[in-house]
């Protein structure tokens, strides 16, 4: 299933926000064109070499694409950058606040030149606005939006465990295209999509900000359970295994109270007759179910549960997740090729009927020839760049 077979991204990215958009593009059968520095590229591969000694983010965010290498702060770099997208229908970037504008590389002006032209810039914080020339990285991020205000346990907030405002932007700027592209169908024109991180983590940010609407409380810092619906998280059974399990309704904890707690009783007790109930004494029935999770194997506990039912899961280890045995029974993990050898690889989110596309991970500057020869470059023309440090 490649529905964007023959179109033609150039991507001017780094680190995670922007490539993860491409690489969902990738996926799609986008032909994307990863433009790095010679000698070094994307710093993201320097980051660790834990896949085969390999970045983990790196092959993470890039496979599927064509790895060019120009400088293009040369004038000959720049020259082949903008022939490059001249031919492109999309131009995605994320360099640093102004420099893509300061190289001559800015959606004005690019859109004049080339009206169907997609010009999608992704930034910590947009422009304008008196953030806009501030660099911004994910933690930081979190930070700005308020994430870390409402993660982690009372006493001290923590990040989440994965770049969230990276690829909340990136999925953003990766939907943001794609409508794009379906209005350029219909229009022959371009557009100038303007993808902020801390945009995309506010509107991820929407349950706590209304919860705390109108300068009412935030929602508390409760760990990894659930900050206002209670009983909701982790609980360890008598095996000293984690279940984490969720009540989200009354029907569910009358169920829980009759078959899990084998206390009917409880269910109409004025302290837990609602959720709002049992979120403002969760102290006292969170010992309750402590209890008699205490009193179960981490097996018997799933199966009380599932006879409620009453939703709940394990808590996995990373290397539990890579054999779990719903990605297996559908199929999702495949391999793709890298510099290093073929690696596991999750297949994108979607599609179920097709064989994803689900393309190498380049070594950099692996296809700097060929592309640049597409251009109309000689042989002798590119050995001369390479041998100059432009390509």
């Amino acid at each position: 299933m490649q529905p964007l077979r023959g179109v033609t991204v150039v991507a001017l990215e780094q680190a995670i926000a922007a490539p993860y958009a491409s690489r969902q593009l990738a996926d799609l059968g986008a032909r994307v064109i990863k433009v790095e520095r010679p000698g070094t590229g994307d710093f993201a591969r320097a980051y660790d070499s834990r896949v085969k000694g390999l970045s983990s983010h790196f092959v993470w965010a890039n496979r599927g694409k064509e790895s060019l290498t120009l400088d293009i702060k040369d004038p000959r770099g720049k020259e082949l950058l903008l022939r490059l997208v001249a031919g492109a229908d999309v131009f995605l970037q994320n360099l640093a606040p102004g420099a893509a504008t300061r190289a001559g590389l800015g959606a004005g002006e690019l859109r004049a030149r080339h009206p169907g032209l997609i010009v999608c810039d992704v930034s910590g914080y947009g422009s304008p606005g008196p953030y806009a020339g501030r660099k911004a990285y994910d933690l930081l991020v979190q930070a700005e939006s308020g994430l870390l205000s409402v993660t982690g346990t009372p006493e001290e907030a923590a990040k989440a465990g994965i770049p969230v405002a990276d690829i909340a932007a990136g999925m953003y700027a990766y939907s943001s295209v794609l409508a794009a592209l379906l209005e350029r169908g219909r229009t022959g024109l371009g557009t100038h999509l303007d993808v902020s991180m801390l945009e995309a983590t506010v509107e991820w940010m929407g349950f706590p900000l209304y919860y705390a609407y109108d300068g009412a409380e935030p929602p508390p810092r409760a760990g990894a359970a659930h900050a206002t619906i209670h009983p909701y998280g982790p609980f360890t059974a008598g095996d000293g295994k984690t279940v984490l399990m969720a009540v989200q309704n009354e029907r569910e904890w009358r169920g829980f109270c009759t078959v899990f707690l084998g206390r009917p009783e409880l269910a109409d007790h004025p302290h837990y007759a609602t959720n709002a109930d049992r979120d403002r004494h969760r102290e006292a029935l969170g010992a309750l179910v402590a209890a008699r999770f205490a009193e179960l194997t981490s097996a018997e506990a799933i199966a009380l549960l599932g006879a409620v039912p009453v939703a709940n899961a394990r808590v996995n280890t990373l290397a539990e997740v890579w054999d779990h045995p719903q990605l297996a029974a559908r199929g999702r993990l495949h391999e793709v090729a890298t510099p290093a050898g073929p690696v596991a690889a999750l297949a994108p989110p979607g599609p179920s009927t097709a064989t994803p596309r689900m393309d190498a991970v380049p070594a950099l500057g692996e296809h700097t020839r060929t592309i640049l020869g597409e251009l109309g470059l000689s042989g002798d023309a590119v050995d001369a760049l390479v041998a100059e440090g432009v390509a």
